[in-house]
């Protein structure tokens, strides 16, 4: 009788593949969703556009941050109440001139040959400045040991730093007829180099800082109208004048602004009398 022989499996091939579905599986998604904001009827997609751009904006305001701080600590520059806040809305001169030092300071070139400090009677020892039919009355003075609270600005205020400003006497006047307005401000400086320096650099600089007005009931420098100011470098000495019509009009040839700032820089005597002082003999 024959035997057959059963035929042996064949080998598998490999692994047995679990039968596939006919039909894929979704893919899972999780929807974006910040419950306040889906509480005001936000829709995801809207969600995720409100927090790009949330995000965003704290970035450049970090960014905006970091920038001024590194600026802050690059200068040394500390901004103050003068700077920092007193900025918007502040009345400054539409026109400035500014002038070198004559020769005629040379002895008092450096602070260290004049080191007395200023006083507010030195500065402003009369009430009334006569010009022509016309006076100018001294409403209100003032002295500040720290220029920055005379001035406004974040790069008049840096100059001021670096040119070692130590004093500022300001002095407000308003003529007899309530038509002009005028401010004077006299800074005390380290040496002429920085003196000159400043009234040159105020050419650019008064569009973005300038004086502080002295507060007073009786006259106020106009916001938004047309003032003028120059600056005087005398020695170490910054003399800066301010003149306006309180109205807040453009000057005209009528309004005599040459004669007037004559005037009010006859408050300027007193650093012609350090002058004396220093040599022993006039200034000229």
């Amino acid at each position: 009788m024959t035997t057959r022989k059963r035929r042996s499996a064949a080998p598998s091939a490999g692994p047995t593949r679990p039968p596939t579905s006919s039909k894929r599986r979704r893919t899972q998604t999780t929807e974006f969703n910040i419950q306040f904001l889906a509480d005001w009827g936000l829709t995801p997609g809207r969600q995720k556009l409100v927090a790009i751009v949330v995000v965003t904006l704290g970035v450049l305001a970090a960014a905006v941050a970091l920038t001024g701080a590194v600026a802050a600590l690059g200068s040394g520059f500390v901004p103050t109440r003068s700077s920092a806040e007193v900025v918007v809305g502040q009345p400054r001169p539409d026109r400035y001139q500014g002038w070198a030092s004559p020769k005629l300071f040379a002895p008092i070139a450096d602070r260290n040959a004049d080191s007395a400090p200023l006083t507010v009677k030195e500065v402003f020892p009369a009430k009334v400045i006569k010009h022509g039919k016309q006076d100018l009355r001294l409403v209100s003075t003032r002295l500040d040991g720290d220029c920055a609270s005379a001035m406004w600005g974040g790069t008049v205020l840096e100059q001021l730093a670096e040119a070692g400003c130590t004093q500022a006497v300001r002095g407000l006047y308003l003529s007899a007829d309530r038509r002009y307005i005028a401010q004077y401000t006299l800074l005390n400086v380290k040496d002429q180099q920085s003196a000159d320096a400043f009234a040159d650099a105020m050419k650019v600089h008064h569009r973005a800082g300038w004086m502080l007005a002295l507060p007073s009931t009786r006259a106020v420098f106009p916001t938004g109208g047309q003032t003028e100011g120059s600056g005087h470098a005398m020695g170490h000495y910054v003399g800066l004048l301010w003149l306006a019509r309180t109205d807040g009009a453009e000057s005209t040839p009528k309004d005599d602004f040459v004669g007037l700032s004559l005037a009010v820089r006859t408050v300027e005597k007193p650093v012609y009398r350090r002058v004396v002082a220093v040599t022993g003999t006039d200034a000229g």
